[in-house]
């Protein structure tokens, strides 16, 4: 206990201020040492392994993923682990995260109740539970002891969620950076009514329904709505061309909105990193960033957004298994940055490989 109790205090010193690399190192180092020798044999991955750039959001029954499982960590490592992410993300995406990990119990919770109330038969039941969907089904890897002077990084990932953060320096890229949720709007439990992602649907919808006539015609693309976001991890495709309509031709509250939606995304990260890449994204000119639109301007009916900027791209599907607009899939990727791309450039020009 006052290993654990020492823990949480340099934790509590390092995620009072503001974030800096020094601190995320800090803090999963903090967690690295928590570990016994085999948890961080299987935690500590090769930075050079091809397993770091690949990515996946289906539950963990159906792909296997690097590192060790929440579930089986001691409870003095989930505790620096969460105290991890909480120097990664804001409140406002630490609790995005966590309660797109809750919604796997929840599920299980509702599949069970439809089961004996046979709403849906054994065989179906059956086949959910192979999903592994559980609030301890996310695995946590970490690529390369983290440093301030070697590249390193993060991936925690499970059902619905894909974080991948690669660290340089100060250099730090959080992307592809993957949120869904498999009930848009809670059917069943006593939590019904409870909404995942809310505002990523409905900065959306009122950003769509602000047009005028010409700006609807515009921006929405006559095409069936995806099934899955476009650059989803079982696609190699990436988005070059520019369509829908671009923000130059918005009115100052059109912007402001859009500016809304996209904060929805960065805004999940820390204070200090959010207003770095928003930064970036403002200096590259939000007049050059285009939004596009498939489908229903509604909620509850399948949909699709893109908003396309000179250094990134947000994409939001929501389709559901009933077509019915319930199942959300959304990511925000940097364009040369996924993966640390563009400032691993720098550490290749140093040390030739």
């Amino acid at each position: 206990m006052r290993k654990l109790f020492t823990i949480i205090l340099a934790l509590q010193f390092i995620c009072s201020f503001s974030q800096t690399t020094k601190e995320l190192v800090t803090a999963s180092n903090l967690f690295l040492e928590t570990l016994n020798e085999q948890e961080n044999k299987e935690i500590l991955q090769k930075f050079s392994d091809s397993l770091r750039t690949e990515w996946t959001n289906l539950p963990s029954g159906m792909v296997k993923r690097p590192g060790k499982k929440l579930g089986d960590l001691s409870n003095v490592s989930k505790t620096t682990l969460h105290e991890l992410l909480l120097t990664i993300f804001s409140s406002q995406g630490y609790l995005k995260v966590t309660s797109i990990m809750q919604l796997d119990d929840i599920l299980n919770i509702g599949a069970k109740a439809a089961f004996e109330e046979e709403f849906i038969k054994e065989k179906l039941f059956l086949q959910t539970k192979k999903l592994g969907w559980n609030y301890n089904n996310f695995f946590i890897s970490i690529w390369n002891q983290p440093s301030l002077t070697k590249p390193w990084g993060i991936k925690f990932e499970g059902h619905h969620l894909s974080i991948n953060i690669t660290v340089f320096g100060e250099h730090v890229s959080f992307t592809p950076m993957f949120i869904g949720a498999g009930s848009e709007v809670l059917p069943f439990t006593k939590h019904i009514g409870l909404r995942y992602l809310s505002k990523e649907e409905d900065y959306g919808i009122k950003l769509i329904n602000s047009f005028n006539e010409e700006q609807k015609k515009q921006a929405t693309l006559n095409e069936e709505v995806p099934k899955d976001i476009i650059t989803n991890p079982d696609s190699d495709k990436r988005i070059t061309d520019y369509n829908g309509i671009k923000a130059e031709h918005f009115t100052n509250e059109q912007k402001q909105l859009l500016m809304l939606l996209i904060k929805e995304y960065v805004n999940n990260l820390e204070n200090d990193k959010a207003q770095e890449n928003l930064d970036k994204i403002k200096t590259s000119g939000v007049e050059n960033i285009y939004f596009a639109w498939i489908g229903s301007y509604q909620s509850k009916a399948p949909h699709y957004y893109i908003i396309n900027g000179p250094d990134f791209i947000i994409e939001y599907d929501n389709v559901g298994f009933r077509n019915n607009g319930d199942h959300i899939h959304a990511i925000w990727r940097e364009k040369i940055n996924d993966f640390g791309e563009d400032i691993l450039k720098t550490h290749h020009l140093i040390h030739k490989h």
